[in-house]
């Protein structure tokens, strides 16, 4: 009798686990991760819109009606054609399906790991529209595809559980700088409108405060005290392994720094004033790479090599 009283027991639990996640409209009959390890963000599939159809300005009209030196942006250029998504609009809306160059692209912000990464969205020769799913997996933003309602891993580059599991997405360079500095270098870029066609008081931050609090809004797995939670790194993979560069550390030392990791020859170049960083190969190629929160890359890579600046004599 008890037994039986077990049986149902598990059963039930069961029953509300699969209800749960049925509910949030994913399927999750494949998967990658632990589905103990997807936490509900709160708004829900799609309460964080996407942008699907990009209004962009001119570097004059941005200037006039939009931006200012010294604000944010994700900038981004392919087949010669730049691009600057202002982060201000992007903590809102968190994905943006654009066409950069004749190719599909997905521009991704998670404001919780300070990570802006763009992705080619041309998959297995499949163009892929993606949405903002509400959830999160460790403490980072999971992408869902319309198409097969997969769920993607932003900080993983890959899709976590549905039809998709296991399938990688191509990391595109991309820079993490302020307007004043982008615009000098990309005259001619575009800019993300903030006529979105939502009302959204794109001046305001929704996360004010969260930067500079050593407090993570959702707690993640894994943890270093090596340093401060949202200390801003730029982080690399090359050949299956990974390397962190904080900012603090490359602060102390004269830029660009000249490395050798994986056996590949790299320059990781870093303005102090604006705090912009950027890894090139020996070629003088953007390599892409993860700006972001040191616990989130750290909780993502936790075998990752870290640079450390020499101490001064």
């Amino acid at each position: 009798m008890k037994a039986k009283k077990a049986g149902a027991s598990i059963f039930v639990m069961v029953l509300a686990s699969v209800a749960f996640f049925t509910l949030s409209g994913f399927d999750y009959s494949k998967h990658s991760i632990p589905l103990d390890d997807i936490s509900d963000g709160g708004p829900g599939k799609d309460g964080i819109p996407s942008i699907d159809n990009p209004h962009f300005l001119t570097v004059a009209e941005a200037d006039q009606a939009l931006m200012r030196n010294d604000d944010r942006v994700l900038g981004f250029v392919f087949n010669n054609q730049a691009r600057a998504y202002p982060i201000k609009i992007l903590n809102w809306h968190e994905i943006v399906n654009d066409r950069v160059g004749g190719n599909p692209v997905v521009i991704s912000f998670c404001p919780l790991c300070g990570t802006g990464m763009v992705f080619d969205a041309n998959v297995k020769n499949r163009n892929l529209k993606f949405g903002v799913s509400g959830l999160l997996y460790q403490s980072d933003m999971l992408l869902y595809d319309h198409q097969t309602e997969s769920l993607w891993s932003q900080i993983k580059s890959e899709a976590v559980t549905g039809p998709m599991t296991g399938t990688r997405l191509r990391l595109l360079a991309s820079t993490h700088t302020n307007w004043g500095t982008w615009k000098i270098k990309h005259p001619h870029t575009k800019v993300l409108s903030d006529q979105t066609g939502y009302q959204r008081s794109y001046d305001r931050d929704p996360y004010q405060g969260y930067k500079s609090s050593s407090r993570l809004m959702f707690d993640v797995n894994l943890k270093d005290s090596k340093y401060h939670p949202k200390e801003k790194v730029i982080g690399i993979e090359l050949g299956g392994k990974t390397k962190a560069y904080a900012f603090s550390e490359l602060g102390r030392t004269r830029s660009p720094i000249k490395d050798i990791f994986n056996k590949i020859s790299i320059q990781i170049y870093f303005d102090r004033k604006i705090k912009t960083a950027v890894i090139k190969d020996s070629k003088n190629n953007e390599l892409p790479s993860v700006v972001g929160f040191w616990f989130a890359w750290y909780t993502f890579h936790p075998t990752t090599k870290v640079f450390v600046a020499e101490q001064k004599q």
